[in-house]
């Protein structure tokens, strides 16, 4: 799966941009050469189960240096600290990723079961570095991702959020979701519970 994501602590002064307006190079630093960013690209969603073990590393990488250089909207956004890229935060049309669809923990529990509605967009991965955890990375993410989505035409934004408070301890591969008290902090509003660490979070842009 994808990486590890923090509550951050502190609001930190940083400067996030599209990803498609940044040099690759940047996208590349932040996923790293290891662990679990470095093995999926923010592919997951997109790519049927039946074909993710199929595709390696490099395929996953291209594919989504193809998906920033595509006309439109989308696919993510990329946190700066200086010069310095420091996050990354999916969001789209949740149109565009079909895995959601077969995903029980999430198609069974979204009050808007239409996944070809267009409208809807999902916040689904953050990815910050180690280095950069704990300070304020994740919720400016997510902040600005629902600006993104509501400057593109959304007209919800959807996340997938793990419950910390449910957990002593986090799995790493779980946190790549976000937090529910982040996407709280960003004015999302829980509108489903599909266990009892996982909470469908909505922010409702216009009607």
């Amino acid at each position: 799966m994808m990486t590890e994501v923090t509550d951050d602590l502190e609001p930190a002064p940083l400067r996030v941009v599209p990803a498609d307006t940044t040099p690759f190079a940047d996208v590349e630093a932040v996923f790293g050469t290891r662990g679990d960013p470095a093995h999926c690209w923010c592919q997951w969603y997109k790519i049927p189960g039946s074909n993710w073990r199929g595709i390696g590393d490099e395929a996953l990488r291209d594919r989504l240096e193809a998906q920033l250089n595509a006309p439109g909207a989308g696919p993510g956004l990329l946190a700066y600290d200086g010069d310095e890229p420091v996050g990354w935060c999916a969001v789209e049309p949740r149109a565009n990723l079909p895995r959601l669809k077969s995903s029980r923990l999430i198609a069974g529990h979204t009050p808007n079961p239409d996944f070809d509605e267009p409208g809807i967009w999902s916040i689904s991965c953050f990815v910050v570095p180690r280095a950069y955890r704990r300070r304020g990375v994740g919720r400016a993410l997510a902040e600005a991702a629902v600006e993104f989505a509501r400057a593109n035409g959304a007209r919800i934004v959807e996340g997938y959020a793990i419950d910390a408070t449910k957990h002593e301890k986090i799995p790493a591969a779980d946190l790549f979701h976000g937090t529910v008290s982040m996407f709280a902090d960003a004015g999302f509003t829980e509108v489903g519970r599909p266990n009892a660490d996982r909470a469908i979070m909505q922010l409702r842009l216009r009607d």
